[in-house]
């Protein structure tokens, strides 16, 4: 983490501090939260629509902070506290990360995507790990707050940071992107989340490419090959662009693949006697292991390293988890989030997987999909196979719409729509017998994990 002195700190925040017997005065590691407040604490005190952090900043000395920030506009600082003022606290924190990315020798992997940034950031981590002393975003620390925490938990002889990248809006990755200087980058795809708020997925592509923006000169960009409206633009890109996705035109490839129980099984072009595993389901999660061997060999990290780190990978809950529940049946939980791409992308796996019972789908809102929701609802439950499903279980308003897609395939009392989460757990738990697998998947917002836990 961070140590430095408050005369450095002062300068990279462009700050004034206040006494100046407090020059040498030390802090170690930044917290923005006084119940976190460790000792030796950098409190940086933020002001929100609904709270001031600046109001704490008395209660985060005497839990163990060696010093605030303070901002300017901001009324009645405490005395005989060693404070820096700076204009804007946020910016400030913007401002200390990347001053102190800069001080570092680690390079810097930079992720985005509609789908799949969180488990591409655990891939990349696992394999670079193997070989180099790692750090990576923890949780959804992926904003324009969490980002620069990050950043800042990084030891001084971190050799590489993997960073992901949220968004909820134009500009934000821009943002991220110049604060953290990447040496690499990625882009997992473009899908349809976020269309409520950027209208469409040229308007999405647009976003995610800002990624671009403080993408050192010369660095990799290594993007999902199979879309064009990635491909488009990086014609006569000045980066050192680098492809992954199905099809052969790409730098990386599978050559062949196969979906077992435990894991997916590939091999990749130029590398067929050397099979890879990852131990996540889902053919999809092959392209963001793609990405991650592209990243691998960016820096050199041996073929075995790579399927080392690749079959050591641990994901971040919520996502293609495959859980064993009561009574002999399997769950898959990929309940954290959902949007047309991720939400088909999981229907498929299921209907590929082999050596199970029934196989049920429990579906729940896709959200912020713009005008269009209900068509890609609809769509998405007609698009569901009824010879490899045998139950579609739909939650929520726009659930209702999946059923009734489905129902343009299945019996009416193999699709069943619910508005009461418990309602649909009793009826869910009279239809599972041993032997069966249950996938559960919709927007963060819809809280379907109750579901997976009911099961396990």
């Amino acid at each position: 983490m961070i140590k430095r002195k408050f005369k450095e700190i002062s300068t990279w925040v462009n700050g004034e501090i206040v006494d100046q017997g407090f020059t040498n005065t030390e802090i170690a590691g930044v917290s923005t939260d006084t119940r976190t407040i460790r000792e030796g604490n950098l409190y940086i005190p933020l002001v929100g629509e609904n709270f001031n952090g600046h109001d704490f900043v008395s209660a985060a000395v005497e839990n163990g902070a060696s010093g605030a920030l303070w901002q300017k506009n901001q009324p009645t600082p405490p005395a005989d506290i060693p404070l820096i003022y700076v204009e804007n606290t946020l910016l400030a924190l913007q401002d200390l990360a990347q001053n102190y990315l800069a001080s570092l020798p680690a390079k810097v992997i930079g992720i985005t995507g509609s789908n799949g940034k969180t488990t591409t950031k655990d891939m990349v981590t696992s394999v670079l790990a193997t070989t180099y002393k790692v750090q990576k975003t923890a949780g959804n620390y992926n904003n324009h707050i969490g980002l620069p925490l990050t950043i800042l938990q990084l030891e001084e002889d971190t050799q590489m940071a993997v960073l992901e990248m949220g968004m909820s809006g134009r500009g934000e990755i821009e943002l991220l992107s110049t604060i953290a200087k990447p040496d690499a980058a990625i882009i997992t795809n473009i899908g349809e989340s976020h269309l409520l708020d950027l209208g469409s997925r040229e308007g999405i592509s647009e976003a995610k490419f800002e990624i671009t923006a403080g993408l050192q000169k010369n660095g990799a960009l290594v993007i999902h090959g199979d879309e064009p409206l990635l491909t488009e633009k990086v014609v006569n890109s000045p980066f050192n662009v680098i492809t992954f996705g199905s099809s052969n035109t790409n730098d990386y490839y599978p050559v062949k693949s196969e979906q077992k129980s435990n894991g997916t099984y590939f091999t990749l072009n130029g590398e067929d006697e050397n099979e890879f595993f990852i131990p996540v389901l889902g053919k999809h999660n092959i392209n963001n292991a793609l990405s991650a061997i592209a990243i691998a060999q960016l820096f050199e990290v041996s073929i075995p390293n790579i399927q080392k780190g690749l079959d050591l990978i641990k994901i971040t809950g919520m996502r293609t988890e495959l859980i064993q529940g009561k009574g002999g049946v399997a769950v898959i939980n990929d309940a954290y989030n959902a949007s047309p791409t991720s939400m088909r992308a999981a229907i498929e796996l299921l209907q590929d997987l082999k050596d199970y019972g029934k196989k049920i789908v429990v579906l729940g809102d896709m959200l912020e999909l713009g005008d269009n929701e209900e068509v890609f609802h609809y769509e998405m439950g007609k698009g569901i196979d009824a010879e490899k499903i045998s139950y579609v279980f739909t939650f929520g308003k726009l659930g209702r719409k999946i059923a009734d897609g489905a129902k343009e395939n299945f019996t009416e009392n193999h699709v069943l729509a619910f508005d009461d989460k418990q309602v649909l757990i009793a009826k869910l738990k009279e239809v599972v017998e041993e032997s069966d697998v249950v996938l559960v998947k919709g927007s963060r917002g819809m809280k379907l994990e109750e579901v997976v836990n009911a099961l396990t």
